[in-house]
């Protein structure tokens, strides 16, 4: 059989029932640029998923393609454990010199195993190794990851289900807003943690997503976010601010806490980091807290050089000056218009999200459901979000053309509309 062709029955008929996205886009995508994909029918569709925001930059940017087809025509290292090589280097400088030293930061870069999990774990071993605690203070809706730790500070049900044994060392607390407008997250958290009858043990760090990506875009407030970082100061916590799907600019700002007046212990990347979807997770680390031992916490396919040299040119490209960001700012407003145009046809929609990580709470996962199927059919590809995919999820490339962008908004607009025709829910 040539390398070519293929027959769509090998992936139901071989791959694990574990797969997912695949579910909801059924065809078989064959290239990818830009905001666009094509399946092997030659039909192209509007990417408002973006790899989960693993593809903030788009598909296949040109100038990243080329800088990592000149690294493997010269025969540049492809794999190096955690050794020196010139590329790392060249990324760290680059991250120094364009994030880290602007934002006032000093932390250190760890390389972890190149899944945004595996940050988040190192980032909760580190905070107990600090303060020789256990307990890490997690939020409800949150989402950090499949493996074990990380899945512990997760809230989503189905999620914690399939670890397959009891998930413990962590206490979860309500986000702002989980119970309401009129309930006061904040004041719950410190009730619980000033009292000694709470059976809520001292803890090692609190986790918390400032934009929480799986758990219904639910955006933490500045006043939220400070608070917290206060308990946790006084509580003599770390603070880890879990960037994974938030970073990289899905918010407007490179980190998504930047413009919130806090400075985070810790900070768990991956997903953009890369620049082009490569596998790359890193954990930054205050200097003071930067404890461990040689290979303490070590794996294989720490770094990724591959993604050393396309990180470096997304962060050369992009980040240079302030005008990507006044980009993003620019498309979040077209983005936001768009989806307050779904939530007028749908009694108590609402908005969800900041920046270019932004949906509308449509109030029932089977409808959001419906509409994102039905702008599939349309040529978008978008998906859910919320504990009960409620929330219609719009993680669009933060590069996507005004034109392309207005365009699957459109699409998902008319999805909507046609939707409620059928299901006759609209608003009055």
């Amino acid at each position: 059989m040539s390398s070519q062709t293929f027959h769509p029955t090998i992936f139901k008929r071989r791959e694990s029932e574990a797969r997912s996205y695949c579910r909801s886009f059924d065809t078989v995508f064959t290239t990818a640029l830009g905001s666009e994909m094509t399946d092997a029918a030659g039909r192209t569709y509007i990417d408002f998923l973006a790899g989960c925001s693993s593809l903030n930059y788009g598909h296949n940017d040109p100038d990243m393609k080329c800088a990592l087809m000149n690294h493997l025509s010269q025969n540049g290292i492809a794999h190096g454990l955690d050794m020196h090589t010139g590329e790392k280097a060249r990324f760290l400088e680059t991250f120094e010199e364009l994030i880290l030293k602007p934002r006032g930061m000093d932390h250190k870069v760890m390389m972890t195993g190149p899944t945004g999990t595996n940050a988040v774990e190192a980032a909760i071993k580190l905070a107990r190794k600090v303060t020789g605690r256990t307990n890490v203070i997690a939020f409800t809706n949150g989402f950090h990851g499949m493996t074990m730790g990380a899945l512990a500070a997760t809230g989503n049900a189905g999620k914690r289900n399939g670890g397959g044994t009891p998930l413990s060392g962590t206490t979860h607390m309500p986000f702002e807003g989980a119970f309401g407008e009129d309930v006061d997250s904040l004041d719950i958290i410190e009730q619980m943690l000033g009292n000694p009858s709470s059976g809520v043990d001292a803890p090692a760090a609190f986790i918390i997503e400032p934009v929480q990506g799986e758990g219904g875009l639910n955006a933490a407030s500045k006043e939220f976010m400070q608070g917290i970082a206060r308990l946790a100061k006084e509580h003599g916590a770390l603070l880890i601010a879990d960037d994974i799907q938030a970073g990289c600019g899905r918010t407007g700002t490179f980190f998504s806490f930047e413009e919130m007046g806090i400075e985070p212990d810790l900070i768990p990347l991956a997903k953009s980091l890369s620049g082009m979807g490569l596998p790359f997770a890193a954990l930054l680390i205050k200097p003071e807290l930067d404890i461990w031992k040689p290979a303490e916490h070590n794996g294989t396919f720490r770094g990724n050089t591959h993604a050393f040299v396309t990180a470096r040119v997304a962060l050369e490209k992009f980040w240079s000056d302030d005008e990507f960001q006044k980009d993003i700012k620019r498309r979040a407003q077209t983005v936001e218009h768009g989806l307050e145009t779904i939530a007028s046809m749908i009694p108590d929609a609402k908005l969800k999200g900041r920046g270019m990580m932004r949906g509308v709470d449509v109030g029932s996962g089977d409808l959001a459901a419906a509409i994102c199927a039905e702008a599939f059919e349309n040529g978008l590809i978008i998906e859910t979000s919320g504990a009960e995919d409620e929330v219609v999820k719009v993680l669009a490339p933060l590069t996507t053309p005004d034109e392309t962008l207005k365009d699957g908004l459109n699409i998902l607009i008319d999805a909507a509309r046609s939707v409620l025709s059928t299901q006759k829910i609209a608003a009055e």
